[in-house]
């Protein structure tokens, strides 16, 4: 009977794949020998492996110019990187070496654009687009980066307030705009219609009341996003197209206006068994603006994406050890790990996010289902079920051997800003030290700690103590 954990995964999936193959027995990550991580710095760690963020952005830009010049597309792709999935400073140092625009999310983003200009790694004519509900100190700072300079920042209106604020706050004229659409949602959400954006009945008339006539603004673009993502289904078919007719309808009374912003959306790999047909999903929507443009004989817009998870999610990766095993009842194994899950992998509980999670060791050892239990004395701390298989099956393993050491992958995106890294955490559970991967020129692996564990002096400090 074949019962290894090795086994398991070369019959449920094709293994190895991209991103993960074993050698000698240990789980390598896009070329890491993970196991040489944890010799070096224990666990737990986060990794960030920067080059999967360049290859990621590289290959949804080919894809795009590919769709392009499939349908003979008179226009360009422009892609945005969503700040808000991940704001380190290496990772954004990172996407700007690809050639990509940016897209805000709050008021502290404009300081770290201001940063990264000081440093010359965002210039003036860098497209910025602002998207959220804007407070007065978010709306402040996008009119004061308006006014120094920066030409290609696209406020996107939310509401028809929006316009107002920079009708007193922006200087420098003409200033360019956008406006979001409020999607519907499918039928089975909590709500019909997005709190985001204008509704579709109000969007040109908001046009032609508050921009046609007025010399201080240009409306450039027109943005939506569907909360679900891009994906091949009929609701995301249809808010594209019923989009699209906006647009051209727009466009005939707006000669201005000159890109579409489809939002972000395109998934990542969360299971071995993920299956997604990024190219034809592409072409698809490329196919589809042109189609409804010519249809109309509407010049074909600029294409912009706003892609952040896609972007640096599958460039992470959480790695912990097995502290020890309890049998809790005939049938519930629970292997408890070095960290908690609510701290370091905030969505799992919150949102039930599930990741791609693999051993790291132990793989000729036979396997059964388990459940992985975090440090806190929270009831919600644990995972316990994956994608594909709705069960978690790891290596079993004696406690006399080395420590069984778990991965999960691809979780580069959100996970800091939702755990509130650095600052005060469940059950005073310190977050975990912070290492950075890269290759140089030859193609060697470097890797460095970027920030240690974090110290009680520091969590106590943040307390009053």
């Amino acid at each position: 009977m074949i019962n290894r954990y090795a086994d398991l995964i070369d019959q449920t999936y094709y293994f190895p794949q991209e991103g993960f193959e074993v050698v000698d027995g240990y789980l390598y990550f896009n070329d890491i020998p993970l196991k040489e991580l944890i010799d070096t710095y224990g666990t737990p760690f986060r990794l960030t492996y920067l080059p999967k963020i360049s290859s990621q952005i590289q290959k949804a830009k080919n894809l795009f110019q590919k769709a392009i010049e499939k349908h003979n597309y008179q226009n360009n792709y422009r892609y945005c990187y969503c700040t808000k999935s991940s704001h380190f400073k290496h990772v954004l140092e990172e996407v700007m070496r690809n050639g990509v625009q940016l897209e805000t999310s709050s008021a502290f983003d404009i300081d770290l654009l201001r940063k990264l200009h000081a440093e010359g790694k965002v210039q003036k004519n860098t497209i910025i687009v602002n998207n959220g509900f804007k407070n007065e100190r978010y709306l402040r700072k996008i009119s004061e980066l308006i006014n120094d300079g920066f030409y290609n920042v696209v406020p996107v209106c939310d509401n028809a307030e929006e316009l107002d604020a920079y009708e007193q706050m922006v200087e420098k004229h003409p200033c360019n705009v956008g406006l979001r659409v409020a999607t519907e949602e499918e039928p089975n959400f909590e709500f019909y219609t997005s709190r985001l954006g204008i509704r579709h009945s109000e969007v040109i008339p908001f046009y032609q009341n508050k921009i046609a006539n007025n010399p201080k603004f240009r409306l450039r673009m027109l943005h939506f996003f569907v909360d679900k993502g891009i994906r091949d289904n009929m609701h995301y078919w249809g808010e594209l197209k019923r989009t699209l007719k906006l647009y051209c309808e727009l466009r005939k009374v707006c000669p201005t206006l000159k890109a579409i912003n489809i939002g972000g959306g395109l998934p990542i790999k969360n299971s071995l068994g993920f299956e997604y047909d990024y190219e034809y999903m592409i072409s698809e929507i490329v196919g589809q603006i042109k189609a409804a443009c010519d249809e109309e004989n509407i010049p074909h817009p600029e294409i912009f994406t706003e892609f952040g998870k896609y972007t640096v999610g599958e460039s992470g990766a959480t790695v912990f050890s097995v502290l020890g095993q309890k049998q809790q009842n005939d049938s519930e194994r629970w292997y408890m790990i070095d960290n908690s899950l609510i701290n370091t992998l905030p969505d799992t509980w919150g949102i039930y996010e599930r990741f791609i999670l693999l051993p790291i060791n132990k793989w000729n050892n036979e396997f059964g289902r388990v459940n992985i239990g975090g440090l806190s004395c929270d009831n919600a701390d644990y995972y316990n079920s994956e994608v594909h298989v709705g069960q978690v099956y790891m290596p079993r393993y004696k406690g006399v051997e080395e420590p069984l050491y778990l991965g999960f992958f691809h979780t580069g995106a959100y996970q800091e800003a939702l755990g509130g890294y650095g600052g005060t955490q469940h059950c005073l559970i310190p977050s975990p030290q912070h290492i950075i991967a890269n290759r140089d020129e030859n193609g060697q692996l470097r890797h460095w700690q970027h920030a240690p564990e974090q110290t009680a002096e520091e969590m106590l400090k943040i307390l009053g103590y």
